[in-house]
């Protein structure tokens, strides 16, 4: 993994400035720097690389280059068919000086253009300067497992890994997006296109950018197939479920440096393991985290695992203090983010660190398998739709008995029958739904917001018209929105703020592709999530795991407000500068914080997404 970042101006580029840029990017490279500056009358390019050595330690510095120089790279990731690829760009004649992947992404661009992304099999973020054409092309990997930020102001193209390196260039000023600010506390993150800056956006998921002649050009190059179905029985799904996942975990694999794999004793990270296992990888590392508080703590479930396997295992507390890391968990992430998850994702990130290079996790299962319970409550949703309307109050009635006390997950399923599917969805979603948005919001807020609406973010997703299936269509929307903007950016800046490479074979394009085109009664059955997975996993997985309810990497945020942490929470929700900001109601903010720390209502989520913009307001904004 590595840090990327570059200028094209029709001004001189200050290399101190590139080095500045760079600078900020270290974490995520520490192992060497490079910069390329071509300063020639038409045009001034400045490409600036940090790197975290994986593959050719000693011949991968970059950026890179072609024979004859006229094309070069800064590179972000991993790709992992890039010894096949070499072959046949080899037999063209193409010339090598290195063993790296990212030479081989020069090689396809010049035969290929921007079709060699097709090619890919990967996570990747790169810029590529074409000399001959005076062109800029930045792509970014097919799920955004790597992310890639860029501005155009004052006639300057500048992009990089993250925005604390464009927000080194003077010209980029720090003025919020209301828009973003909206977006951010609907879904407890910041989405594509969007940053929480104006004027600075994320190049999404599966789409290339070309800057040429002064002019900004997007497209996108890839999107999930989840039709036509394919004809399949259940023997032959598990059969290639298994074949794909360990194809795709053995090419994750492949390395110059100590490997391991975060284990939380959930299914999909415990089928990583398995798959380790089966290619024979040995010794296996594996790490987890828990937490004090019992009902949060997981790690007898991931003890299973190792010991099935028989791994190096090491464990991690989390304790309350880890509210002390927040203020370098803000300034990794950039932006406003609002899942707590980050917390101990940090932490195990930290802690593998210590004994390897590279971890492999189990990101996309939930999503490709069917692992959400909200897909479950979509299920009998359908149901209920399909009643006659005296019974449906009749099924709300005795829902409503059947809800197991302080369950905010079956409260929001009822409340949301009387809705349409794609308002059910958002509800899922939201950490603040609409009408509490309006009730948070300062007059002078919502003057500078007008007619947005967050909703249209999602709902623009749900109603793609190649899929007729409504659970696909909140599978596919997942995918796009959650998957990248919410789990993959916390596991990217987890990982690369400890300058540690996170790899998920459940992200392999093949395999994705393979479990979108799977009748949707494969993923979710009754009142059964993964039906096909777990059946494939049967004779692999300890019963216990397989049969285990879903569990989330959830941390006890809700408890510590009420006890260990309500002093922090009130000292900064609730000082004279954070309610005097003009955002927020300050009535409102108050309100929210006496029901929580007085148990009248649960707001763990919402206290948590505005300690997080409070803090990173200070840091980034007030400096």
């Amino acid at each position: 993994m590595c840090g990327i970042c570059g200028i094209v101006s029709p001004k001189l580029i200050d290399e101190k400035l590139l080095r500045s840029m760079c600078r900020v990017l270290t974490h995520r490279g520490p192992d060497d720097e490079g910069i390329y500056l071509n300063e020639g009358m038409e045009k001034r390019i400045g490409l600036g690389h940090k790197r975290l050595s994986i593959i050719d330690l000693g011949g991968g510095h970059q950026p890179m280059h072609n024979e004859d120089e006229t094309i070069w790279i800064v590179f972000n990731g991993e790709i992992y068919n890039f010894q096949d690829l070499r072959k046949g760009l080899e037999q063209d004649g193409h010339k090598f000086y290195t063993y790296t992947d990212t030479e081989v992404i020069i090689h396809l661009y010049e035969e290929r253009g921007a079709g060699c992304l097709n090619e890919l099999r990967g996570m990747f973020a790169f810029a590529i300067w074409d000399e001959r054409k005076k062109r800029l092309f930045l792509a970014r990997d097919r799920v955004g497992k790597k992310p890639l930020v860029y501005a155009y102001q004052d006639n300057e193209f500048i992009f990089a890994s993250e925005l604390k390196s464009i927000l080194e260039h003077p010209c980029v000023k720090r003025e919020i997006e209301p828009c973003a600010l909206d977006l951010y506390l609907t879904y407890q993150y910041v989405p594509s296109p969007w940053t929480i800056f104006k004027g600075i956006n994320k190049l999404p998921p599966a789409h290339y950018l070309i800057y040429e002649n002064g002019k900004v050009t997007v497209n996108r190059y890839w999107e999930l197939p989840f039709t036509p179905k394919m004809k399949i029985d259940e023997e032959e799904a598990c059969e290639e479920t298994i074949r794909l996942l360990e194809e795709s975990t053995k090419l994750r694999l492949i390395s110059d440096v100590p490997i391991g794999a975060f284990l939380s004793g959930g299914i999909d990270s415990s089928a990583v393991v398995a798959m380790m296992a089966r290619t024979g990888a040995k010794p296996i590392k594996t790490f987890s985290i828990g937490f004090e508080v019992g009902s949060f703590n997981e790690l007898k479930f991931a003890r299973i695992i190792a010991r099935h396997f028989n791994t190096e295992h090491k464990e991690f507390i989390v304790k309350p203090d880890a509210i002390e890391v927040l203020p370098k968990l803000i300034w990794h992430y950039n932006e406003p983010f609002a899942d707590s998850s980050a917390i101990p994702t940090y932490y195990v990130a930290k802690m593998t660190r210590d004994y390897v290079t590279v971890a492999l996790n189990g990101d996309g299962g939930d999503e490709n398998f069917g692992g959400y319970e909200r897909y479950v409550g979509m299920e009998i949703a359908s149901i209920y739709d399909k009643l006659p309307r005296p019974l449906k109050a009749v099924f709300r009635n005795i829902t409503k008995k059947l809800v197991p006390p302080g369950s905010s997950k079956f409260r929001r399923l009822i409340n949301g029958l009387i809705l349409p599917p794609e308002k059910r969805y958002l509800r899922w979603m939201s950490v603040f739904d609409e009408e509490r948005r309006m009730a948070l919001y300062s007059p002078e807020f919502l003057n500078r917001l007008g007619s947005y609406e967050s909703s249209a973010y999602l709902f623009s997703m749900l109603s793609r018209q190649d899929i007729e299936d409504m659970l696909d269509r909140v599978f596919s929307t997942d995918i796009m929105s959650y998957l990248p903007e919410d789990l993959l950016v916390k596991m990217d800046i987890a990982t690369m703020a400890n300058s540690l490479e996170a790899r998920s074979p459940f992200l392999d394009h093949k395999l994705m592709e393979f479990a979108g085109r799977l009748p949707s009664r494969f993923k979710v059955r009754g009142l059964t999530t993964k039906y096909i997975l777990k059946k494939a996993l049967k004779k692999i997985l300890p019963s216990e795991i397989l049969s285990r309810g879903k569990k989330g990497f959830g941390v006890p945020v809700g408890i510590w407000f009420k006890g260990e942490l309500k002093g922090y929470l009130s000292n900064v929700l609730l000082d004279n500068t954070t309610l005097k900001r003009g955002y927020f109601k300050s009535d409102y903010v108050r309100q929210l914080v006496t029901e929580h720390t007085t148990g009248i209502y649960d707001h763990t989520h919402r206290l948590w997404a505005l300690l997080n913009f409070e803090l990173w307001h200070r840091m980034f904004i007030d400096g």
